[in-house]
């Protein structure tokens, strides 16, 4: 069988869902089934209800509502071995069982990733290890579209940079080891922050472990470069936090800050888009009030968010201001063909249109979803004044006006009793890309949140400082370098925290005339503001694109495969180039090379072939948004001679970066 020519998502989802019922088929006889809640929804992406039905199981509990009941004998527990209290929650379930059920029942508990030493103490410290059968179910990257995985660890970003738990990069070097023993090592590790120069290292270990315990002759190829994937950039969340602060202007990326997504789903309520397609909320009460005041109020409607959803898949990586026009578009040629019907002639023509039918009915459907969508987006966003005012405040702060100039605006804001999160996403933004807020600012601020908010959030704002959000400005207006030694195998010094301020001209992180329905930019994505995570990546695999717009050549279009000079391999170029830009970023830099035996690598390269797009692998540690993630499919888009393949330990927004701080209790 000839090797697959890169990494497929849709084996890596095949292979977790075998795993799973493998597991599940060696229990015998029917089972109940306790989830972890934060497994539940990652675990619904590649395997259904009905098929865990098919496989033995006859109720799903969730391990938190501690409501497991005595119906079946066998009980099996899905957890995460990572997080203590889960062991600990299974051990207090099971001795509970034990003590109120007449029945003997068998206990069996898989763990995700991986089984622990911590989890094996505490189940043997709770006295019932001897009692539980224990595997281990190796979940690692999620297929949550064709070209993104993600480690679904919802803690990541407030593991990483509030407790400094280094779990979830542990756990990001395993599952890249996994991509790597299947196709082959990363020829080359770019990367930028201090956690990502940490992944990499775990890396190399990893592959210095692995290669002292093979044997085989086919493991010792396997272990070579790969000639399928180019290379594996690793960015960390801490080098660029502005990018995740700002509001998000992607169609999926709204829908995300006004809904929330969550496992490719989101929940909206039926009064805004309808009930599903077969439910019947439709039926009268003993009130005699009608189905519009009482079946729709506070009833939400699960929505699918994926490829499946072919008009979705057109939408969701647009800007907001685009989404409009083009459903509007879609409905004139819906309605054209609907009136096919009215001109068929033939028996041939009307069985063609019966035919397309179900197809017409699906996509009319979802086209009255989105449209219901879009008109609620519209209502909260931008016709909103308060809204206006902070996208206005976030455009200034981003472009490098003077910040003291929109304190006024966040006093107002504060004064309306806008949401707590959003007056601390400006305020962080404001300390993010100025260095820090003056002193004497910050004090006010802080004393302003707390009169409005309430003086629990003393703990918040010391969360914030302890993550580097929000911090006081200190030695002088802006930041400054720090000397650093050349750019390549790492960097002696780094800058405390990223100077947007020097790196705004030279990456053009701002871009003024930006053509959101036909961009030629990622600073589409923000109205004006390019990430700075995705201009990274940009700059090692479109290099002659951004050297020519930071030149202001604009003689290159990203958007034509020859943009990048796909003959030429820029990724192994590096960071060159940029390395003053890199100076003035928080972090390590690192450009590391991995080599293989000269013979098994040509034999690997004739085996693979040397025809087909390679594969850039991209690595966001402490997540991604949905803005991002659109980014870089733009920058897939326009390069002809690569794919881009997105992998986080998690999607994250400006409201999940602020949920990890905010206090929720009261004093």
């Amino acid at each position: 069988m000839a090797p697959h020519p890169g990494i497929d998502t849709e084996q890596i989802k095949e292979k977790a869902r075998k795993d799973l019922l493998d597991l599940l088929e060696g229990v015998r006889g029917k089972k109940n089934l306790v989830v972890e809640r934060a497994l539940a929804g990652p675990i619904g992406i590649f395997v259904k209800f009905s098929v865990l039905q098919d496989y033995g199981v006859d109720k799903v509990f969730f391990l938190e509502n501690e409501n497991i009941d005595s119906s079946q004998k066998n009980v099996v527990f899905l957890i995460r071995g990572e997080n203590a209290a889960r062991p600990l929650a299974v051990a207090e379930q099971i001795k509970r069982l034990q003590q109120s059920s007449s029945i003997e029942h068998e206990f069996s508990i898989f763990i995700v990733p991986r089984r622990t030493l911590v989890c094996n103490k505490i189940l043997e410290d709770a006295g019932v290890l001897g009692d539980v059968s224990v595997e281990e179910f190796p979940l690692y990257f999620i297929p949550l579209q064709q070209d993104v995985l993600s480690l679904e660890l919802a803690d990541s970003f407030g593991d990483l940079y509030l407790h400094k738990d280094p779990t979830s990069t542990f756990l990001a070097a395993r599952a890249l080891m996994l991509l790597q023993q299947k196709h082959g090592l990363f020829p080359r590790i770019i990367g930028k922050g201090d956690n990502a120069h940490r992944l990499m290292e775990l890396l190399l270990r990893m592959r210095s472990e692995a290669t002292a315990e093979e044997s085989s002759t086919s493991s010792r190829l396997g272990m070579m470069p790969s000639a399928t994937v180019e290379s594996l950039i690793i960015i960390d969340r801490e080098i660029d936090f502005a990018t995740p602060l700002l509001t998000q202007l992607t169609y999926e990326g709204l829908i995300d800050e006004l809904f929330g997504i969550k496992d490719n789903q989101t929940e909206v309520d039926i009064s805004i888009v309808g009930p599903a397609p077969g439910q019947n909320p439709q039926q009268t009460t003993s009130l005699g009030r009608t189905p519009a005041t009482t079946a729709q109020q506070g009833m939400k409607r699960r929505i699918q968010l994926d490829s499946t959803d072919k008009l979705y898949d057109q939408l969701r990586d647009t800007n907001f201001a685009t989404v409009g026009p083009l459903l509007n578009k879609v409905a004139r040629r819906l309605e054209s063909d609907y009136e096919s019907r009215h001109v068929a002639k033939s028996t041939a023509e009307l069985r063609d249109f019966v035919t397309k039918l179900p197809g017409y009915q699906a996509e009319q459907q979802s086209l009255k979803v989105h449209t219901s969508l879009a008109e609620e987006i519209m209502k909260h966003t931008f016709n909103s004044d308060i809204f206006t005012r902070i996208l206005e405040v976030q455009q200034n702060l981003a472009a490098g006006s003077d910040p003291a100039s929109q304190h006024d605006n966040i006093e107002e804001l504060i004064a309306r009793n806008t949401p707590l999160s959003t007056i601390l996403r400006l305020l962080c933004l404001e300390s993010c890309v100025t260095g820090g807020l003056r002193p004497k600012d910050l004090e006010a601020f802080k004393t302003l949140v707390l009169h409005a908010y309430g003086y629990q959030h003393l703990l918040t704002l010391d969360r914030l400082e302890k993550m580097g959000l929000l911090l006081p400005r200190t030695g002088g207006n802006m930041l400054t370098s720090l000397p650093q030694a050349a750019i390549g195998g790492g960097t002696a010094h780094t800058p405390p925290r990223t100077n947007y301020a020097a790196i705004r001209k030279p990456l053009r992180l701002i871009v003024d005339e930006v053509n959101e329905a036909n961009p030629t930019d990622i600073a589409y994505v923000y109205s004006g503001y390019a990430p700075l995570s995705v201009r990274l990546v940009q700059a090692i695999i479109q290099k002659p694109y951004l050297l020519s717009l930071a030149s202001g050549t604009k003689n290159i279009n990203p958007n034509n495969p020859t943009a990048s000079n796909t003959n030429i391999n820029t990724s192994t170029h590096g960071w060159q180039g940029f390395e003053d830009s890199l100076r003035n970023i928080k972090g390590e830099t690192f450009n590391k090379v991995q080599k293989g035996e000269e013979g098994a690598s040509k034999a690997r390269a004739v085996l693979a072939g040397t025809g087909g797009r390679k594969t850039v692998v991209v690595m966001f540690l402490g997540g991604i948004t949905r803005t991002e993630v659109a980014a870089l499919r733009f920058l897939g888009r326009g390069d002809g001679g690569r794919r881009v393949l997105i992998c986080t330990t998690g999607v994250v927004g400006g409201e999940g970066m602020m949920g990890v701080a905010v206090e929720g209790g009261e004093f």
